[in-house]
């Protein structure tokens, strides 16, 4: 019973650090399981071969390369930042899985009028892998029982299972503020307009697309003000004017099927 109350004590001081004891081999774990999923249902993931649209990927892996280059990123040597292209014209989505696996939905690629504001949702979804949030929410998702087993090593096999659920994991309004700041963040070294999820965001109000219509939204809320919060980032580190790198984009959609 010593060892349980101890264990106990653990889990209450290391749940108060928002996950940031749980070594990093746990979110390579985690999205290696969703990428299993992901990679065994084609029909549902329809993942575009680099060879089938290479001037795509090569864009799309320099906003990437871009982003960690940008020595913002924390774990950039400790993720695996693979970038695939998901071959469904109706969904505007992209997700970074923990470990580091990015997916990039064609419907947003074709969605948006330029680089820049591609960069800013990259740079967003980085930012969640990056920060562990799905880490931190599976977490609270999985209640303290299963978080004890795996500080006392009685069995971790729950946890890192839950990689498998990670495609429909929400954030938090929290998680979604600090990743809209770190893009940012991210992209202000970088060529691009560090306001790029600023601009989808805007373009998103001017089209009135419903929360209902965005697999986007309903998995990262919609906190309000935040292109204000966007720019005020911005502002407090510079200013600085990117570039949007439209005909760019413009041969990007072109090469995609």
């Amino acid at each position: 019973m010593k060892k349980l109350g101890f264990g106990f004590l653990l889990v209450v001081f290391f749940s108060s650090c928002g996950g940031s004891w749980i070594p990093t081999e746990v979110d390579a774990t985690m999205g290696n399981q969703s990428k299993t999923f992901i990679d065994e249902n084609p029909d549902q993931f329809k993942i575009i071969a680099p060879e089938e649209a290479p001037y795509a990927y090569k864009r799309l892996e320099a906003i990437r390369d871009a982003i960690l280059a940008s020595g913002a990123v924390k774990h950039k040597d400790d993720f695996a930042w693979e970038l695939k292209i998901v071959h469904e014209d109706s969904v505007l989505n992209a997700f970074c899985l923990p470990g580091g696996y990015i997916y990039v939905y064609t419907g947003l690629i074709k969605y948006l009028e330029s680089e820049a504001a591609l960069a800013g949702v990259i740079g967003h979804e980085i930012a969640h892998a990056d920060e562990r949030h799905s880490v931190q929410q599976t977490i609270k998702n999985m209640g303290i029982g299963l978080l004890l087993q795996y500080v006392l090593g009685v069995d971790n096999s729950g946890l890192l299972n839950m990689g498998a659920n990670l495609l429909s994991l929400s954030f938090s309004r929290s998680d979604e503020s600090e990743a809209d700041a770190l893009s940012v963040k991210y992209l202000y070294p970088t060529p691009y307009d560090a306001r790029g999820a600023a601009h989808f965001f805007e373009q998103l109000e001017k089209d009135k697309q419903t929360e209902q219509m965005l697999e986007f939204i309903s998995t990262h809320p919609n906190p309000e003000n935040r292109v204000q919060e966007i720019e005020k980032v911005w502002e407090e580190l510079g200013g600085k004017k990117g570039e949007l790198f439209k005909e760019e984009y413009q041969k990007t959609l072109k090469d995609l099927p």
